[in-house]
């Protein structure tokens, strides 16, 4: 009896506990810029401008675009991260395959790229 009474303690505070995950704050728009509501029209333009055919690219997006800090050794680089993946022709007119890239979004231009020539 006492058994049943630790596993219905146990399963009531999992189940109270599994709601409560760290509630999100909003991104300080002063530092990561507003969030891009339109964030595949943003990465489709920057696309034109980067691969040889983007007109026949084949995209598949990620998550919705999450405020990061991409800086390294102390410089910041802040943002919304944006990821994706592209099957693009090459220079010989095949695919290349789904690779995986992301864009790095503040106030509505990409600032960094990531898998793309880089």
């Amino acid at each position: 009896m006492k058994g049943l009474a630790f596993y219905a303690a146990i399963l009531f505070l999992v189940s109270n506990l599994c709601g409560q995950g760290p509630t999100g704050t909003p991104a300080d728009a002063a530092l990561y810029g507003q969030y891009p509501a339109n964030y595949k029209e943003i990465v489709m333009a920057w696309l034109n401008q980067q691969l040889l055919d983007a007109a026949t690219a084949r995209i598949e997006w990620g998550s919705e675009p999450k405020a990061v800090d991409l800086g390294k050794n102390g410089q910041h680089l802040y943002g919304y991260l944006v990821s994706f993946k592209v099957n693009a022709r090459n220079r010989f007119g095949a695919y290349t395959g789904l690779q995986q890239h992301g864009a790095l979004i503040k106030d509505d231009k990409v600032i960094k790229g990531l898998g793309i020539g880089y």
